[in-house]
């Protein structure tokens, strides 16, 4: 068994489940300008802005995950839940909601089964600090869906 690349929730990413080849990330913060009369604008920082995750990866049904594992990642998302995300060093990255899912199908044999699905899941820090949103456990585990 390979080690997991990240968790959202009890959902490993792994050769078995999503293996994921690239890992986009963007941060930014929030600014605010203020224009004094007789100089240019001055700037206040108002603290952080969206933090998102990029994640790109293909599935090969023969050899690692197949398409039910991103319907998982789907009820998740439909879930309206903030999960926490632990990268494969065992860093617990925050609270982050599912913001999209999509695929792409290709290489297909026999009645429309894919033997490629390219996958990006697109994630979004959850800066709230209140657990009311927070996705429970055991609803990210692939077996209970």
């Amino acid at each position: 068994m390979s080690a997991p690349l990240m968790a959202l929730g009890l959902f490993t990413f792994g050769l078995n489940t999503a293996p994921f080849n690239e890992l986009k990330r963007s941060t930014q913060e929030r600014w605010e300008s203020r224009n004094p009369v007789g100089t240019g604008p001055a700037y206040q920082h108002l603290g952080p802005g969206e933090d998102s995750i990029t994640l790109d990866g293909v599935l090969m049904p023969e050899l690692t995950g197949d398409a039910a594992n991103l319907d998982k990642l789907r009820d998740m998302q439909a879930d309206g839940k903030a999960w926490i995300l632990v990268s494969g060093q065992g860093e617990n990255l925050g609270k982050w909601f599912i913001q999209s899912v999509e695929e792409t199908q290709s290489h297909f044999a026999g009645p429309g089964l894919a033997r490629r699905i390219s996958f990006t899941l697109k994630l979004t820090r959850y800066w709230d600090e209140s657990s009311d949103r927070l996705g429970n456990l055991m609803d990210s585990m692939p077996e209970n869906r």
